[in-house]
């Protein structure tokens, strides 16, 4: 995480007076710099001169164990929560984390030109994001959160990079507990608040798909005035969703709802289709495969009408697009097609990759890493993605790595295609398979979808194939 949390480009500079307003702590006996603080910063590495150092405090670490090496770094402020012996100014708050909040809304305040988006959802986050990102960067200085820095601490490190040149802000808000995006949009203040679909990403920690749609809902409690909700109209709990949504205008997409797709073609690795929306409708050639991606770029059409974006200046953002890492790019490789979508994964997105795997050409290989923060339902739900990819016309073999791959391996094999699974229970295992996979059908092309949650890597299982043929 620690790569995605620092930006390039230099932020707007804080005074020490301006830190003790937006947090409303106190100064412990030292000389209060009197000199401008380039950023704050919460990751003691990349502490020098002229920064302010947040000292977070976690369950395994507490970072006011690192204020006197960023003094010797050249860090003029500490943000503490209890004096330091360390030779640095320390502003004294009652929680740091909460005051990482207060900056972050601080920030947000200070922007009043900014028109904000806000967005959760289980699956689709990034892509909607990047797809806005590009429709809207192309009009005005956007901010656009990166990465995974969508929680509760995430949330405000990016508001903290809001300059006064930004004209729109696209902030993905991610839920991982009750509270927590209620919290997040609190800081944000969007004028369009929307939720993409409710999943089963994160079952273990919400006890099912109600407890998500709940929490997913906060987003919509801290709309500005005149603000605008967005609504997915053909989700399972579009009615809930649309109740929790009730205070404001509602704009809402996919089928049956203000903005949706007809006329679709998939092809390998782009769509094609017509776009309905309250302003007229338009044909999009979109670059990105599948489905589910039509659906994304739907729900980032209503985000950017609900913002004011002109309908032509949306289709071309659409048009422009790319993919952030690791969401289905397309590598080609010797005489075989990778594709990456190794970023992260819940069992709806590990469906939809399996479709546009489908479409592609040669011999076709799902191989699939666990999925995490599935709770107690982890092995079911393993055991329903076995059965449902194996029975997918078009894929060839499954290759299922993990601790969850048994589970996986008998869902397969509840079908009469059981045979095109085969279940590892590491990466070198899995590795030694696809090799002899690759020797067996040489010199047939072959297409490969690498998946699974973010702490599976299984961009390293497709890394050392493609170094290995």
């Amino acid at each position: 995480m620690h790569t995605s949390t620092t930006s390039t480009v230099p932020l707007e500079p804080w005074t020490a007076e301006q830190l003790q307003q937006a947090t409303q702590g106190e100064w412990h006996n030292h000389k209060i710099p009197q000199s401008e603080i380039k950023r704050i910063l919460t990751d003691s590495r990349h502490g020098e001169a002229g920064d302010a150092f947040l000292a977070l405090k976690g369950e395994r670490f507490d970072a006011h164990n690192f204020i006197a090496q960023v003094a010797t770094q050249g860090c003029e402020i500490a943000i503490v929560e209890r004096p330091i012996d360390a030779d640095i100014a320390q502003l004294i708050v009652k929680d740091t984390r909460l005051a990482l909040g207060h900056l972050g809304a601080y920030r947000r305040q200070q922007n009043p030109q900014l028109k904000v988006i806000a967005l959760t959802g289980s699956s689709g986050k990034t892509t909607t994001k990047e797809m806005l990102g590009s429709i809207l960067s192309r009009l005005a200085p956007t901010l656009i959160t990166r990465g995974n820095l969508n929680n509760d601490l995430g949330v405000p490190m990016m508001l903290l990079e809001l300059r006064q040149e930004h004209q729109y802000a696209v902030m993905e808000l991610g839920a991982s507990h009750q509270g927590e995006i209620d919290y997040t949009s609190n800081l944000v203040q969007p004028h369009v608040a929307g939720i993409l679909n409710i999943g089963t990403a994160h079952l273990g920690e919400f006890g099912g798909r109600e407890g998500i749609c709940r929490a997913k809902s906060e987003i919509y409690s801290h709309i500005l005035p005149e603000g605008i909700s967005v609504v997915p109209a053909d989700d399972d709990f579009t009615a809930t969703i649309r109740e929790n949504a009730q205070t404001h205008s509602i704009l809402s997409f996919g089928q049956g709802g203000d903005v949706f797709a007809t006329d679709v073609e998939l092809h390998p690795q782009s769509a094609k289709f017509n776009l309905h929306t309250p302003q007229g409708i338009r044909t999009v050639d979109l670059p990105f495969a599948g489905a589910h991606n039509v659906q994304n770029a739907t729900a980032a059409t209503a985000f950017a009408l609900a913002i004011g974006i002109a309908l032509d200046d949306i289709v071309h953002g659409l048009e422009q697009a790319q993919g952030a890492k690791g969401r289905l790019n397309f590598i080609q490789h010797q005489n075989h097609l990778f594709i990456d979508d190794t970023y992260n994964a819940n069992p709806t997105s590990m469906r939809a990759a399996a479709e546009v795997l489908a479409q592609q050409t040669g011999i076709k290989v799902m191989v699939m890493g666990d999925i995490g923060e599935l709770g107690s339902t982890a092995a079911q739900q393993h055991y329903l993605l076995g059965r449902d990819l194996v029975s997918m016309q078009g894929i060839h073999f499954v290759v299922a790595v993990g601790e969850f791959s048994p589970a996986t391996q008998e869902g397969a094999r509840s079908t009469q295609y059981g045979k095109k699974l085969q279940a590892f229970l590491n990466q070198g295992q899995a590795l030694s398979f696809l090799m002899s996979l690759v020797e067996t059908h040489q010199p047939q092309h072959m297409s490969f979808l690498f998946k699974g949650s973010r702490y599976t890597h299984m961009e390293t299982l497709m890394a050392d194939l493609m170094e290995k043929i």
